[in-house]
């Protein structure tokens, strides 16, 4: 048996700092919302307020996600709380969810006898809620391309950008022509951008819990590397999958012929440990060499229990 990869993980002290900073300017901005909110009577601004509290929470969660994921692994975590990291995203998914459907719920009230709502100052508030959304989108925008949790916190922050962006829509509508159902027909837009920007989060975190493939691998051609390498006559349990966002693992059974030497056998191991991390984005490598006479003919799976 061998284990080998680069066990050097992602460095989460900069996501750290930026997840900080983001969430500081996320609830200063809140209390101005919410005020503003009240005093407009406007369902989009108050939607976005109630985005902005959601994104507040998942910033918050994502830092200590990361908190824990930073843990030493121990003999009953084995491989430690990396996946701390994936349930916050998750977590992350589906307060979106929970979020779009409260605007649609509170809008569809709206339609049928939209309120007057004081667009002026609506404006105003909308457009500082933009800026400070933008500064945060420009704060996450690196960090949410190598890690997951950090892409469904900048997914909230995006959220919120196109939230305020409807609400300048919907408050110049007003203004211009006083049509106030602009209102809750802008809430209903910004709900359906928020659904559709957060189902690729979801999935991802739950590919990931289901330990589905990593992206960017595929198994057959994996499996025709390590076959290639020589003196391989049979891959068999092979398995990849994610530990959490940036780090991959894999394991195999690679069956030898009988007459190939111990010598032979380490020197295919090794070239093995290295060919598999060059051409494929996998950091942790775990082989079983096991000669032919003595291969065993059963997968590797959970035993099915009788219900």
């Amino acid at each position: 048996m061998e284990s080998h990869g680069a066990h050097e993980h992602i460095p989460r002290g900069d996501h750290r700092r930026v997840l900080r900073v983001t969430l500081a300017l996320t609830l200063a901005f809140l209390f101005a919302e919410v005020a503003g909110a009240v005093l407009t009577n406007s369902l989009a601004l108050l939607a976005d307020a109630g985005h902005i509290l959601s994104d507040a929470a998942s910033l918050g969660l994502a830092l200590f996600s990361l908190w824990v994921a930073s843990r030493p692994r121990t003999p009953y975590r084995s491989f430690g709380y990396h996946r701390v990291e994936v349930l916050a995203a998750l977590g992350n998914g589906v307060a979106l969810w929970g979020v779009a459907g409260y605007i649609l719920y509170q809008a569809a009230g709206r339609l049928a006898d939209a309120p007057e709502v004081h667009a002026a100052p609506m404006l105003i508030i909308a457009v500082l809620g933009l800026l400070v959304n933008l500064a945060g989108m420009a704060l996450l925008h690196r960090g949410a391309e190598e890690s997951l949790n950090l892409k469904g916190a900048f997914l909230h922050v995006l959220g919120d950008a196109l939230g305020s962006v409807g609400a300048i829509i919907a408050a110049a509508l007003m203004l211009l022509f006083g049509w106030f159902i602009a209102d809750p027909i802008i809430s209903i837009a910004i709900a359906a951008l928020i659904l559709w920007s957060s189902r690729s989060l979801v999935w991802q975190a739950v590919h990931i819990l289901l330990e589905g493939t990593p992206h960017g691998i595929d198994l057959a051609d994996l499996e025709q590397t390590i076959a290639g390498a020589g003196s391989v006559a049979q891959v068999h349990d092979l398995h990849a999958w994610t530990l959490t966002t940036g780090y991959n693992a894999m394991s195999a059974h690679v069956v030898v012929t009988d007459s190939l030497s111990a010598a032979g056998r380490d020197a295919l191991l090794d070239r093995l440990r290295h060919l598999v991390p060059e051409r494929f984005p996998i950091h942790h490598v775990t082989i079983q060499m096991e000669e032919s006479s003595h291969c065993c003919d059963v997968a590797h799976l959970p035993v099915a229990h009788a219900r």
